[in-house]
């Protein structure tokens, strides 16, 4: 028995290490040095009041979704901090996400994408397989590509639910291949608006991942990564890989209240397995 309790220990010590890093240097994005303070507020168009709205919005959503978890969900806000990053762990019944003030102040990063952020965040902890792996072990965390793909697919859907959501996008600048994907994979326009909101937020999310790995160009709608993974990389994929992962969660029609599988990648996501011909994991870091 103390043999087992130690090793259940040690898994979970393990997950915290390969889920996050709590100096906020490995989380969302890999580690980097870019520190934007408090100071500078005004760079991008989230200030502190926007910063607690919309992590109140996604707590009061998951608050009551981890708390039949037996656990209890904890947001971490730093808005001083000046880190560009974001991060999941666990303590035992806690569940905690940290985020910080250096993220939502890049100029790259909209509102609806710092709630991806958010919602990313949150698809470490509830967002199903493929989990991150300790030799053969599955640990509590989904990795980086289905944590990307939980987030739209899921978490965002249920944030902008009880907005009008087709009056916000009429104020946006859409890309126009995102809007022509939505309109033709939604006939409700409502569910049309969502799917660009999204996908307009995980383009803000990729251009942050393009700045700052200063990659000379950004990520596209129309340029997806052809890359083939021989196996599920579990680690963060490249930003256009990315993008297109936030964009086919955007554009998979599955139930958002149908929960995902710590087991099965296939339950309640779009899946080749199933038939599905859009909203699938790209094979740019899935493979099936």
């Amino acid at each position: 028995m103390k043999m087992t309790i130690t090793l259940l220990l040690s898994l979970v010590l393990v997950g915290n290490a390969f889920a996050c890093d709590p100096m906020g240097k490995s989380g969302i994005v890999e580690e980097n040095n870019m520190w934007i303070g408090p100071e500078l507020s005004g760079i991008s168009g989230i200030d502190k009041a926007e910063f607690n709205r919309v992590i109140d919005r996604v707590e009061k959503i998951y608050a009551p979704i981890v708390k039949k978890k037996w656990a209890s969900l904890k947001v971490v806000r730093k808005w001083s901090d000046g880190t560009v990053n974001a991060y999941a762990q666990r303590e035992f019944f806690t569940w905690k996400v940290s985020m910080f003030g250096g993220l939502a102040r890049h100029s790259t990063v909209t509102s609806d994408g710092f709630a991806l952020v958010l919602c990313h965040e949150m698809g470490h902890h509830l967002g199903g397989a493929p989990k991150l792996k300790a030799l053969i072990f599955p640990l509590w965390a989904s990795n980086e590509g289905q944590a990307d793909y939980f987030g739209n697919l899921k978490c965002m859907r249920k944030y902008m639910e009880a907005d009008d959501n087709v009056t916000i996008v009429s104020k946006m600048k859409i890309d126009p291949i995102a809007r022509a994907s939505c309109n033709g994979q939604y006939a409700d326009a409502e569910e049309a608006a969502i799917c660009m909101r999204s996908a307009m937020a995980g383009q803000s999310l990729s251009n942050l991942f393009q700045a700052l790995r200063k990659l000379p160009s950004a990520p596209k709608f129309d340029t997806p990564d052809a890359g083939k993974v021989a196996k599920t990389n579990d680690k963060h994929p490249a930003p256009q890989c990315r993008m297109d992962t936030y964009y086919a969660a955007s554009l998979c029609t599955q139930d958002h209240y149908k929960d995902v599988s710590n087991a099965d990648p296939n339950v309640a996501t779009c899946s080749r397995k199933r038939g599905h011909k859009k909203g699938l994991r790209p094979l740019c870091w899935y493979k099936p």
